[in-house]
Parts: structure tokens; sequence; C-alpha cells
């Protein structure tokens, strides 16, 4: 990589030799007609606009590419560079200050326009602020006014543009056209001597040193590997859309005539869709679940960094997708089983992945539905969800989960990473908040997992019940009831304290003691007194705990019914219930 100063005027005849394009990645052009005008002043008046970027074509990248907008039609021509960063600048200017055509552009209410672009010099010289001296006409080139009815400016003709002071801005780099209408004027102003001079000043003063303008270019050589000219993209495209590995691959599979975008586009809606995939699942995790997969069943070292996904081979992918897919679809329904109803309940989504890869595997061997291998599965489900360990930068442990799983299923003693170093600590309960943990979550999908019931209808709270009643997750000993006993945050708002309840009847409870309400749903609710009771304890809730409003004895009772059940789904015991840590925060081991 390397940067050098290039005139601006080199730049424009590369585009229209299609010697620098775009790769197909790259967006379309959307620059407003305000914002072409600010450019164009900005580099008449000799300021620095920002570098561009370009990487040399060929070698390990194939993209495909696309001439720059406007540039005609170049499908024979094969680039010699492409254009990373810097298109919408280099399009503004290759349209509205070299191309003979009209500008396609909008207006700052994203109407589209077509326009050419005039200096007026006179008001240049004279000092006026520059993107006022700055005229956009359409396209017939004719200014109009009184809803189009009359005509202000003509600049249809050349002999109207040298009467009217107004310099076309598409001639400012391209010296031979410039130099071919400056003998146009000066033919036209004859011996005017004051226009000759007027004209001879701003020709030198703005045109030629326009013609002149450079900005620095940075160049990639063919050599450089995908993964750096994604991360350097994402490092120079901060003021635009971030380039993902996604658009890259894009990018290389189009050589292949083959449109990802589509084909994702289809996928997503076809099977992607549903409640914890739609939003959770991006073209990048599919592409990196594919990469994973291809990795693993190709044997040797696994492996699905960056560099992996980017280098996935066409037809891996087209051998793949298919499965993948099909492994994300019943990643969503193992989660479901487990009462993990949507994405926002999901713990972690990251570790989908591995999840949809072990489920591809799994169904193609046709041991997914066993309920051994189920059971292995869920187990490695909450041993990631508890142990919170998805949280970061996840590619190795996919890996060593994918690979580590699939040996369970062989080897019943090679326990996987993440099931050996997934550990709870009891206090962590306390910490648990709200929905940013994923400990959280899956505590939330445990309680509904036990067939808990609503205090009042009494109905278990499947996938239907959990959607049509609206059920959240609720204070037991209520907030308004906790302030009021100066009860501690750190207890009446944690995990501990809460469950799953409808909207209305978490309305209808209120903010009053546990006591108090109870009685209002006998009473009023007509749900008799064993039957309550039943429904309460569907939550691992303590029932004399709550009717006598004794919320030391609550939390710590429902602290140890939480903590069983987390070591029944992490499949291992749950250590320290007795430490001093423990004992200082409640008052005796749980």
């Amino acid at each position: 990589m390397y940067t050098r100063e290039m005139e601006v005027a080199e730049l424009m005849k590369k585009i229209e030799r299609g010697e620098l394009q775009l790769p197909d990645f790259q967006r379309g052009w959307v620059w407003s007609d305000n914002k072409i005008k600010r450019l164009i002043a900005s580099i008449t008046s000799g300021y620095p606009i920002s570098a561009a970027m370009v990487l040399e074509y060929g070698g390990e990248l194939r993209f495909k590419y696309r001439p720059i907008e406007g540039a005609g039609d170049l499908s024979n021509v094969v680039p010699e560079l492409l254009i990373l960063d810097g298109q919408q600048r280099l399009t503004s200017i290759f349209q509205a200050m070299y191309s003979d055509t009209p500008v396609r552009t909008s207006t700052e209410t994203n109407k589209e326009i077509k326009r050419y672009y005039y200096l007026y010099f006179p008001d240049i010289l004279a000092g006026v602020d520059r993107e006022d001296a700055i005229y956009s006409i359409p396209a017939d080139k004719k200014l109009k006014t009184n809803f189009n009815r009359d005509i202000i400016l003509d600049l249809s003709t050349r002999e109207k543009e040298y009467k009217a002071k107004m310099f076309p801005a598409n001639l400012l780099f391209n010296v031979n056209e410039a130099a071919r209408w400056q003998t146009g004027y000066f033919k036209f102003v004859q011996n005017d001597s004051a226009a000759f001079n007027e004209f001879s000043e701003f020709f030198t003063d703005i045109v030629l040193s326009t013609s002149k303008y450079k900005i620095p270019v940075i160049r990639l050589e063919k050599g450089t590997p995908k993964e750096a000219v994604c991360q350097i993209f994402e490092n120079v495209n901060t003021g635009g859309v971030p380039l993902s590995v996604f658009e890259l691959v894009t990018a290389i599979f189009a050589m292949d005539d083959f449109d990802l975008r589509n084909d994702w586009k289809a996928r997503k809606e076809r099977s992607l869709s549903g409640d914890i995939l739609k939003n959770t699942v991006q073209a990048t995790d599919f592409l990196t679940a594919c990469t994973l997969l291809a990795s693993y069943k190709a044997g040797g070292t696994v492996s699905c960094k960056k560099k992996d996904v980017l280098s996935l081979p066409f037809p891996s992918y087209k051998k793949y997708a298919d499965m993948v897919e099909r492994g994300f679809i019943d990643a969503e329904y193992l989660l479901q089983e487990n009462r993990i109803f949507n994405g926002i309940n999901l713990p972690y989504s990251t570790q989908l992945i591995p999840l949809s890869v072990l489920c591809a595997l799994l169904k193609e061997s046709g041991q997914l539905n066993l309920v051994s291998v189920r059971s292995k599965l869920e187990q490695w489900l909450w041993c990631g969800i508890f142990g919170e360990l998805y949280g970061g930068a996840n590619e190795s442990r996919y890996v060593q989960d994918v690979v580590g799983v699939m040996n369970w299923m062989k080897d019943e003693t090679k326990l996987p990473k993440t099931i050996n170093d997934a550990y709870f600590n009891p206090t962590r309960l306390l910490y648990l908040q709200s929905r940013q943990s994923a400990a959280y979550k899956g505590i939330l999908a445990l309680i509904l997992k036990n067939g808990c019931k609503d205090f009042i209808s009494g109905k278990a709270m499947d996938f239907t019940v959990y959607k049509q009643d609206f059920v959240d997750i609720h204070h037991v000993f209520p907030k308004k009831h906790c302030e009021e006993q100066g009860y501690p945050s750190l207890k009446w708002n944690s995990v501990i304290n809460k469950t799953p309840i409808s909207y209305d009847t978490n309305r209808k409870i209120g903010g009053v003691a546990p006591s108090k309400y109870l009685k209002y749903i006998e009473v009023e609710q007509h749900v008799p007194h064993a039957t309550l009771d039943t429904h309460l304890e569907s939550h691992w809730l303590d029932v004399e705990a709550m009717r006598n409003d004794d919320f030391d004895q609550f939390i710590i009772k429902r602290a140890g019914k939480l903590l069983d059940a987390i070591s029944v789904a992490m499949g291992k015991p749950i250590s320290g219930r007795d430490s001093d840590d423990v004992i200082k925060n409640f008052g005796t081991k749980i």
C-alpha cells in the first residue's frame, strides 16, 4: 500500500476509458444537487477534499466490477483499478465537472432531477461566496419561472453561454474543451477588452488552477489479502455504510454470475423469518455458518474467521447453503422447545451459529431427533448461556464447540470446552437485573420450561399463551411495595424476585404486598386457595413466604430453587452455595 497525489483530470480520463471502475459491492451514487454545488465550490477554491482509495484489479481478489455512473458502456473493458473509497466524490466530479451529459441527482426532498452546473465568472472574480456563484441548470439548459412558463436564463447554445458569462463546470477537467470555449468566447466579445481581461483572469485563476487540482490516492496492491481489504475499507469508510464481509463475498461470487444478495433475501423470506431468526440472523452470520460447516466437512483444521469466510469457495457455498438454512430452522425449533420464544429473549444470537451447524450435521446423520442427542445439545446450550461464554468474539469457540460436541456424541468422556468452562456463581443471581444479561434471559426460559402457570387464569405459558396474553417478566414482590418497605434493590430488582406474568394479571396485582394481591385473586378472581398455591409453585415461588410477606425468606428460597434448576440445565453442580460471599449476601447458605 502506498499513497501519492494524482491530478483529478488524470483520474477522470481513467474513469472515461474504464481503467478505473467500481467493485460490485459499492452502493449506488446518491449525492444531492446542493452537495454537488458545495463540492464544485470547494475544488474551484483549491480546498482539499478527502483521499481516495483504489485497489489494483486481479490477483487473489477477483471482484465483479462496473463503471461509474455516467461513464457509458464499458462492458468489454477490464479495469486496472477499483475504487474502494471515494466513489461518491469521484462520481460527482466526473458527472458534474467532466461528462457532457446532464447529472442525474436529487433535491433535498429526494426528488430526482437532471442538472448541468455553471460558474458565473463575474461573481467569482468579485469575491461573491463561491457556492452562490455556481448555478444548477435543468437538463434543457433553460432556467424557468412562473410554473415553467417564463425562461429567465437560456444556456442552450455556446453563444448563449458566452452572453450570460456562464462557464460550464463540466469543462474544468477537460483543458482542451475549456480552451475551445475560451476561443469561442474571445471571438464572441471581439474587441471588448474589459470582457477579454475579465475572462483571462478567470481562466488563469480558476480554470487552469482547477485543471491541475490533485487529491491523495491510496493504492492497494493486487496482492493485498481479502481480510485486509475488508478491514481497511471499514476503517476509511466511517462516514458511509461500513463494508461487511457479506458485501465482499457478494462481489467475489458475482464473478460466477451468482447474485448472493438475492439468494440471501430469498432464504431470509423463505425460512429465516421466524420469531427468533428474523431479527437475529444476519447475512454474515449465515456465511460464517456455511464456512464453519464446509471447513468441518473438509476435515483437517476447522476455522471460520473472517479470512476463512472471505475465502469460502463458491462451490462450497452452493453445496452447503441449503443444509445450513435447514440447520437454522431446526435450531429455532430446539430453542422454542426450551421456551426461548423470540429474538428479544434469545440469550446469545452468536450461539445460533454453532447451534445451526450442529443441527445441520446431526440432521444429516439422522441423529438430531434422538432423545439422548437433543439432551446433550440442550446441556451445551445452557452451559453457554449460564456460563455467559458467548458474549465476545466467538469464532474460536464456534469451532471448539462444533468439533467438541460432535466428538462428544461419539464418546461420552469427551466433554466440549463450553461445558467444561461453564461456571455459575450463586451470587450472580443478585446482579441479573435486566434483559441485557444472557443468564437473566436463560432463567426466564427455565421458569417457562417448568410449565409455569398464570396466577389468575392458570394457563400454562406455552408459545401461544406467551404471545396472546402479552406475557413478560415482572416483580413478585412489587416494586412499589419493596421501595415502601426499604428492601435493598439488589435483591428486589434481581431476577430472584421476577417471574413471567401476563399483562392483565400484572395490572390486577398492582403495587401491594403479596399477601394482599393473593387474597384479591382468591376472592375477586375466584381462584381457590390450593389452586393458587399450585400456580405459584409452578414458578418456584415459596407460597408460605409470599402469604406472610416474608421478603428475606422468599429471596432465600427462590434463589435456591433457581440454582437447582440451573444446575439441572447445565448438568453439573453449582459450587459455592455455602461460601462466605453467599452467606454475606443472603444471610445463609442457599
